[in-house]
């Protein structure tokens, strides 16, 4: 499955904030938790953060502290919004929802983020 880019990803200074965002139609009809990874260049994927469907919230260390997740049931979006970001935040962010074990695993829009110093 091709997952979809956002095109020209988005960039930001050092300190600032971002808002990633996720759709995936039905997954909160599913009973299913979001979770975010990242990819930076050269560097295996990373898990950042994930939220189940009854809104228990989890964080990797690297970004506990900064970033917040969160969904919305009505529109079915999952929310990432990240705080003081530094340009260790640099990397390929992507979503996935109800667990790769799952049949309704899905895969949202992968957005690039670029944090300068």
């Amino acid at each position: 499955q091709v997952r979809p880019e956002e095109p020209g990803g988005l960039s930001v200074q050092a300190g600032g904030s971002l808002r990633l965002s996720c759709t995936i139609p039905g997954f909160t009809s599913n009973n299913c938790g979001m979770d975010w990874y990242r990819q930076a260049v050269g560097k295996p994927r990373e898990w950042v953060s994930s939220i189940t469907d009854d809104d228990i919230t989890s964080y990797s260390y690297a970004v506990k502290g900064r970033f917040t997740i969160s969904k919305d049931r009505a529109k079915d979006t999952g929310y990432l919004q990240m705080n003081n970001l530094k340009p260790e935040d640099t990397a390929m962010y992507s979503c996935s929802v109800c667990g790769s074990l799952s049949p309704n695993y899905r895969e949202g829009q992968r957005t690039q983020v670029t944090v300068s110093s």
